[in-house]
């Protein structure tokens, strides 16, 4: 999936990034709006992971969507 898409239409993906990860409010969701950069930030603070982690999680995440 094209990352453009995902941000364009992030209010239909928010559901399924908060499904991926349960951790992130949906308060937080709203704040990154489809950003990916902030996305992989969120992902590291609220999971305790590195940088490489969280690009391998958002790119499966997005694969499978």
């Amino acid at each position: 999936m094209n990352w453009d898409r995902i941000e364009g239409n992030w209010i239909q993906f928010k559901g399924k990034a908060k499904e991926q990860w349960g951790k992130l409010t949906d308060d937080e969701l709203d704040q990154i709006d489809g950003q990916r950069e902030q996305l992989r930030g969120k992902i590291q603070e609220c999971y305790g992971i590195g940088r490489d982690e969280a690009d391998r999680q958002l790119k499966e995440w997005t694969r499978r969507l």
